[in-house]
């Protein structure tokens, strides 16, 4: 594959898709047949900055450039050649959040992620005023709660977006979104596929006695579909990204898109009836509607895949993020006894040691809540263990409830869409950081959701391959092959998966964890109110 990769690489017959994650940046550099040719990562972290969890303008750009870096020397490396043009890119990043800038493109306040839990007031009142569930982590609710407030900068906003719109805004000079995107920004008529315009008159109606210069629909970004171009690199982006002049403008650059709508395409989870499951940081579940459900409901998010089509979405705040400051102070004890080990290796057999435990994690309790969780009723998170003396207190037990924790509060919110709303799911595949170790964070998800989950070896990839193969996408399609198709056809033919079925015994133990969750949270809320 060398000199064809090589070849591809050198006349541009790639395409390269870059997601900006909650702890990690990372490109995907693939050739006209999906497969990865070369990989680049920048890990960060989100810092809370009076109270408010936010990445500056310098860490986005330092990261995003490092990535960049770090993907060029991989190349470099392996194929011996520079990179100096692509076939098509495209950007991706965390959904929600608030980036809002003034007429001379100055952000006015810092980025308010998808993490913060600062807008219930106004989620609770546009939601009633649009008969629409609007969650705290969508872009309009940013914007309606600090109109509440009465923040000054709400007057002088002319254009807000999201992470991936201003990166896409930044290096094309576009002020668009994919519609799966847009869909966590504001809500879409679905048949339209753009922003629901009865809804933005009802907004200007709902701010008019403030006497704001703008209207809102002058605020947002122009709307997209799937296998639509979103403009080109210009001279200014390409020196953005690649500072040190390699890297030619003029490039194809797709729609950008959110992680969730990303994590549809990386398992083929566009079509109606299929579902998927991305855990990392936060989680979230996705499930392609065949219709509308029958009423509106908090837990549950409406958005669209890239393509268009409604999706149910169950998101949580909270997954791995404790589990991972467990795992970092069994690193920690490791490194004070003199002895180092490789991170996998570490993750792999602590996450293993897990599947030996007691059924139901042996009466311990834990909460992984280093935020506020909506499905739960929590605009703070404080991570908490707790056990009863006569506890099965082991590490096999203590690291099974903190994975079956990180998926207490989806459950949760499942629970309204597989046992209120009925909707059928054959399987869910899964992705991102939780299946990273064979075959446990599967049955971890089957045990709590009592479905089949199943991993594609594309997975570990994640949402930075799905949007290089939308950028793909854009390229070669057809003139009406939907995205389905074409990742049937295209992408997914002959690929790889792993089903893991739920064990009976996983599932009641998971049910009796579950009964102790739900009655242990008014413990949480006694953390929440006295730490």
């Amino acid at each position: 594959m060398g000199l064809d990769a090589k070849n591809a690489i050198e006349h541009g017959r790639t395409a390269l898709g870059i997601e900006l994650g909650s702890t990690r940046i990372k490109a995907v550099l693939i050739d006209e047949n999906h497969e990865v040719l070369a990989t680049g990562t920048h890990d960060w972290e989100n810092q809370l900055i009076n109270n408010i969890w936010t990445y500056s303008l310098d860490t986005i750009w330092e990261g995003l450039q490092d990535c960049y870096q770090d993907l060029a020397k991989s190349v470099q490396e392996k194929y011996d050649i520079q990179i100096r043009t692509l076939g098509s890119l495209g950007f991706s990043a965390m959904m929600h959040g608030y980036m809002a800038f003034d007429r001379d493109g100055k952000l006015l306040v810092p980025f308010r992620t998808w993490r913060n839990t600062i807008t219930q007031e106004a989620g609770e009142k546009l939601t009633a005023l649009f008969g629409y569930h609007i969650p705290q982590r969508w872009s309009i609710a940013h914007l309606y709660q600090a109109v509440l407030n009465g923040e000054e900068h709400v007057g002088n906003v002319d254009f807000f977006t999201t992470l991936a719109g201003y990166i896409h805004w930044q290096l094309s000079g576009e002020k668009v979104l994919g519609v799966g995107e847009a869909s966590g920004m504001f809500p879409i008529d679905i048949d339209t596929k753009a922003f629901n315009r009865r809804m933005i008159a009802q907004f200007d109606e709902l701010v008019a006695d403030k006497g704001f210069s703008w209207k809102l629909a002058d605020l947002m970004p122009g709307v997209l579909v799937a296998g639509e171009q979103a403009g080109i690199l210009t001279e200014a982006g390409a020196r953005l990204l690649d500072p040190t002049g390699a890297l030619q403008a003029g490039i194809p650059m797709c729609p950008p898109e959110g992680d969730a709508g990303t994590g549809m395409v990386a398992t083929n989870s566009v079509a109606k009836r299929t579902g998927n499951i991305s855990a990392g940081t936060s989680v979230f579940a996705m499930t392609v509607l065949e219709k509308d459900l029958s009423q509106s409901y908090g837990a549950l998010d409406l958005v669209t895949t890239p393509d268009g089509s409604l999706v149910a979405m169950v998101h949580c705040n909270n997954c791995t993020s404790d589990l991972n400051a467990w795992v970092n102070l069994f690193r920690e004890f490791q490194e004070t006894m003199g002895q180092r080990t490789d991170r996998d290796q570490l993750y792999g057999t602590l996450y293993r040691k897990a599947l030996e435990g007691d059924a139901d994690c042996g009466g311990l309790l834990a909460y992984g809540y280093f935020s506020g969780e909506h499905v739960t009723g929590f605009s703070e998170g404080r991570p908490l263990f707790v056990r009863m003396p006569d506890a099965k207190f082991n590490l096999a037990n203590f690291m099974r409830v903190n994975l079956f924790t990180a998926l207490g509060a989806i459950r949760i919110g499942m629970d309204i869409l597989l046992n209120q709303e009925h909707v059928k799911l054959d399987e869910l595949l899964g992705h991102g950081g939780l299946f990273r170790t064979e075959g446990v964070g599967q049955r971890v998800v089957a045990a709590a959701l009592n479905v089949p989950v199943s991993v594609m070896k594309t997975a570990s990839e994640g949402g930075a391959w799905g949007i290089a193969v939308l950028a793909n996408y854009m390229m070669r399609k057809g003139a009406d092959e939907a995205l389905s198709d074409y990742l049937n056809d295209r992408v997914f033919s002959g690929a790889e998966s792993v089903c893991v079925e739920p064990d009976a015994g996983d599932v009641a133990g998971f049910e009796t964890f579950i009964a102790r969750y739900k009655k242990g949270l008014a413990i949480e809320r006694a953390a929440v109110d006295n730490l």
